[in-house]
């Protein structure tokens, strides 16, 4: 029985992991301009690659959902202790992209504070 337990979870794992093959991962934007010295049109191309980012994480987010519900479906006599497991798959998948987006956004927005806080700073030594 046990070893009949262990190569449905195998299988169930090789299954996911095929399954999750076609969810194309986003590839994060490079290394954001410094906010201290960017010009406007360096940030609002930063901010672009930012929100093709959020845009295709997204995507991904729900190519995940959809795979592992079908995978769900298609695994209907498995146990509660394998449904468990592909659920926790699902979960730390889900909660890495939702981290790392997360900390692409933050890290531009950090950026941004910095470009904004340059551009007040010109506008009030500018006589007027």
């Amino acid at each position: 029985m046990k070893h009949y337990l262990t190569a449905l979870v195998l299988a169930g794992s090789l299954a996911a992991a095929q399954a999750n093959a076609a969810c194309d991962y986003p590839v994060k934007p490079a290394k954001f301009p410094d906010g201290n010295q960017a010009t406007k049109e360096e940030m609002l191309a930063a901010k672009s690659s930012v929100m093709k980012f959020n845009t295709d994480m997204e995507a991904y987010l729900t190519c995940l959902q959809t795979e592992y519900d079908a995978s769900v479906a298609a695994q209907a006599n498995a146990t509660a202790e394998q449904k468990e497991q592909m659920a926790k798959v699902h979960d730390q998948k889900h909660n890495a992209a939702v981290e790392e987006v997360t900390a692409v956004t933050e890290s531009f927005n950090e950026q941004l504070r910095a470009w904004k806080a340059k551009a007040a700073a010109e506008k009030e030594k500018k006589p007027s």
